[in-house]
């Protein structure tokens, strides 16, 4: 296909301000990278972290979006990973040195210099975007681009969290049951576990939602569940779901914090972190993490819950979003 000059993007050109619709030069692909036509692109609270300027240091003119899912137009010199026509995704991390001290230890994620798309590298609400080719993924044939779109972010970091969670765990929390939980709730409970869903006070709907999924329990997190959790895993950013969720678990369980962000966490008394319960944060992912669930996601399958916004909408998907009114995962059809 022919290439134009010219692109739609909707930029940030300072947080806490909408998002511009603008026309840019489309960019050319480095030696290592791939240039894509962008068929979707999730929305992510991460990218509304960015916008709202929690996470403060995006690079100028950013193009947000993380949640990929395009076809190969164009090739680097060195690409041999994928071909022209090829259906891709494109994940939040985007670049690692591949010498640091955690890259050498088999920890990327942590990499000192790692690049982020749609946060220091542009991302995906746009009509194209470039990526390194060692950063991408081949989507499962299962998936359409909208569907396919919430795995690249929100499916990955869930699955990084649950495989934080541990072994053995039976009874498993979710606080916050957005995006990132309905995907996990889905392989968790094909792998046997039983799901509590906490929403925010009085969202019914979000509780059907879960019940829906196959939640055993769905109810406030302001309330404690039925049973004792042998883990729980914190998606939504709010800092007085950590001691809550301690609460909630059993001697030895461990809560995970799977926001990139999180309000500040108030004090909590020592005995809710006592008996060898275990706080733990969940940063990035890893090519593996991808790898492993766009295995498993198909033979679940997992079932992906989408609104679909056209790219002019990123706004509005973005401030639904911030007010709670997406159920599942927001996606951007470009």
């Amino acid at each position: 296909m022919k290439i134009p000059e010219k692109m739609r993007a909707m930029v940030l050109e300072k947080a806490r301000q909408p998002l511009q619709l603008m026309e840019i030069t489309i960019p050319e692909p480095g030696p290592e990278q791939v240039l894509i036509r962008i068929h979707a692109c999730g929305v992510c609270r991460t990218d509304l972290h960015i916008v709202d300027g929690d996470l403060s240091k995006p690079k100028p003119h950013l193009i947000p979006g993380h949640e990929i899912i395009g076809t190969v137009v164009q090739t680097g010199s060195h690409v041999e990973k994928f071909n022209v026509k090829d259906r891709i995704g494109v994940p939040w991390l985007g670049y690692t040195d591949g010498k640091c001290y955690y890259c050498k230890r088999g920890q990327e994620n942590l990499c000192e210099n790692a690049l982020f798309t749609g946060y220091t590298i542009d991302g995906g609400f746009a009509e194209y975007a470039v990526a390194d080719q060692r950063y991408c993924f081949p989507i499962p044939e299962k998936y359409s681009d909208v569907e396919a779109a919430p795995l690249l972010c929100a499916g990955l970091i869930g699955y990084r969290s649950y495989r934080m969670a541990g072994e053995g765990v039976e009874d498993l929390g979710l606080y916050g049951f957005g995006a990132s939980a309905h995907v996990i709730a889905q392989i968790a409970i094909y792998q046997g576990k039983r799901i509590y869903a906490f929403t925010r006070p009085g969202d019914v709907t979000g509780q059907e939602f879960a019940y829906s999924l196959g939640a055993v329990w769905a109810g406030d997190s302001t309330k404690l569940p039925p049973d004792k959790l042998d883990a729980a895993i914190i998606f939504a950013p709010v800092g007085p779901l950590l001691p809550a969720a301690l609460k909630a678990t059993k001697k030895g369980g461990t809560v995970v914090c799977a926001g990139i962000y999180m309000s500040d966490i108030p004090s909590f008394p020592y005995h809710l972190l006592w008996e060898e319960r275990v706080v733990r944060s969940v940063a990035n992912l890893t090519r593996q993490d991808g790898e492993e669930l766009l295995a498993i996601a198909p033979e679940v399958p997992v079932k992906t819950k989408v609104q679909v916004f056209p790219l002019e909408q990123a706004n509005k998907a973005l401030d639904n979003l911030r007010k709670g009114k997406i159920k599942g995962a927001a996606v951007l059809k470009i």
